[in-house]
């Protein structure tokens, strides 16, 4: 029951502005290597054979959203492109690090991937902190904190691009009036993330949310936008997720409320 209504609690509060998806939990292993994935992540993805060919069992829902994205021809002007999805992801722990519902090897992510152009990423993801703001207050969460990561030592791209990305980031929170700290160099290689954390009713951190700025997956997939002067332009992909794992989310609220639901 629980599981449920954080779910439809999500969806109500994302149905106006985000189209769902659903996407297939095993997919061939071409698709995790044209993603990086494999070769960054293998260790702790799932495998098995399909007509003696390997698929893996997702760790990530990011690729499928790629994919429904590249099944039309997209305009500028049908951009931002909002897509959500409740993903079941499997990722392979060690057993000395599991955890309650707090470290598990299968969970939900409320993901969301938003394609936009660049000038686009501000207020998409002013729009984010803004949802996010919503759901942490509905279960009283009134501490929240946020950081800014930034440019790590091995990126990708060039400083024109991550400073471009970085300062979006600054400025739609700096919009909301939020202060935020800096974490330098934290960013991934592919691009600079906001975290979100909140503080629960026995003065724990919970870092739940992140804001992922990612040029890297659409230049992957080649995967692009027709311009207003008819050229084709690579768009930008916004990760977002607000839960995080749901079941992780579930574990907090539980010792939050002290069982009190």
């Amino acid at each position: 029951i629980l599981y449920n209504e954080l779910i439809a609690f999500s969806r109500r509060l994302q149905q106006d502005t985000y189209q769902e998806i659903k996407t297939p939990l095993i997919m061939h292993e071409s698709l995790w290597h044209t993603s990086g994935h494999y070769q960054n992540y293998k260790e702790n993805m799932y495998f098995t054979q399909i007509e003696e060919q390997v698929h893996c069992v997702r760790p990530m829902n990011c690729p499928s959203s790629v994919m429904v994205y590249k099944e039309g021809l997209h305009s500028y002007r049908a951009l931002p492109l909002r897509m959500s999805e409740y993903g079941l992801v499997h990722r392979y722990e060690l057993s000395g690090v599991l955890h309650g519902l707090f470290r598990v090897r299968t969970f939900t992510q409320d993901d969301a991937h938003i394609f936009c152009m660049p000038e686009q990423i501000q207020d998409e993801v002013a729009g984010v902190l803004d949802l996010a703001a919503r759901l942490y207050s509905a279960f009283n969460f009134v501490e929240i904190s946020y950081a800014l990561s930034t440019k790590p030592e091995k990126a990708i791209g060039d400083d024109a691009w991550w400073e471009q990305a970085t300062n979006a980031l600054a400025l739609a929170m700096q919009s909301r009036g939020i202060n935020f700290t800096i974490q330098e160099g934290e960013g991934a290689f592919y691009g600079p993330k906001i975290e979100i954390r909140i503080k629960d009713t026995m003065g724990r951190q919970w870092q739940c949310g992140t804001v992922q700025v990612d040029p890297f997956l659409p230049q992957n997939f080649d995967i692009s936008y027709v311009s207003s002067d008819q050229s084709r332009q690579r768009p930008v992909m916004i990760h977002r997720a607000i839960y995080g794992s749901i079941e992780r989310f579930m574990g907090i609220i539980l010792e939050h409320f002290k069982g009190r639901l």
